[in-house]
């Protein structure tokens, strides 16, 4: 690894809406969950839910339609919606642009690498199956940590996992939940927006695409001021 990766050891990938555009599908199911709870969904309660755990995103759904956070209610509603998930990524999920490059980049340079995302265990099995399992040394998954994004946790177990430091590591990211919880963890952020805008703060850089990003860029991104748009 060259003098220009002194500090940077890995990278910590966010996969919904940054890796795959797979946020367009979990839109689909959380519409038609909220339409099959008892009505159609709100553009704000949509926001609301992107990027965020599945428990929360439930939550936010039950209280947007005025339901009562049943347990069983709640379990019979994340099935409905994990099993209408499944169905769309069956059919295929596309990448998000210069995603695959980017792994491969990472992986080219010498980086470990971690997927760090909300999506729990059974529907990152599925999705991993687009990715590729040896683009990463570990994954961790919403359901595997004492809680989710826009909590530390996630970002803290993926540079645990990777053997590092999260001052190491750069976590790339799409949404403002994401981007809090990386920030939170220690690393610093590459946000590359998906859905919604993400605002500037401490430890956070950003850049319009993962498309042509290089090893240079890697790097750089780690060790630039706050609030750099590379």
């Amino acid at each position: 690894m060259s003098d220009a990766f002194d500090g940077l050891a890995g990278v910590l990938w966010d996969m919904d809406g940054t890796l795959l555009d797979s946020e367009k599908m979990w839109d689909v199911a959380v519409r038609e969950l909220s339409i099959h709870l008892g009505g159609p969904m709100t553009e704000e309660t949509r926001l609301k839910t992107i990027g965020a755990s599945s428990a929360n995103a439930l939550g936010v759904i039950f209280d947007a339609l005025g339901l009562d956070r049943d347990p069983a209610a709640l379990a019979d509603a994340k099935e409905w919606m994990f099993t209408r998930v499944e169905e769309l990524f069956g059919d295929g999920i596309p990448w998000r642009p210069g995603a695959h490059d980017a792994l491969r980049t990472a992986r080219a340079h010498g980086l470990r690498s971690a997927l760090v995302t909300n999506t729990e265990r059974r529907l990152t099995e599925r999705a991993l199956e687009t990715l590729g399992r040896h683009h990463f040394d570990h994954s961790v998954c919403g359901d595997e940590v004492p809680a989710g994004k826009p909590h530390p946790d996630p970002y803290l177990r993926g540079a645990e996992l990777l053997g590092l430091h999260p001052s190491q590591c750069l976590a790339i990211e799409d949404s403002p939940t994401g981007a809090a919880s990386a920030q939170a963890a220690g690393c610093v952020v590459l946000i590359v927006p998906c859905e919604i805008p993400v605002a500037d703060g401490p430890g956070r850089v950003f850049r319009d695409s993962l498309v042509g990003i290089t090893g240079s860029d890697l790097a750089e991104a780690w060790a630039q001021p706050s609030g750099v748009r590379l």
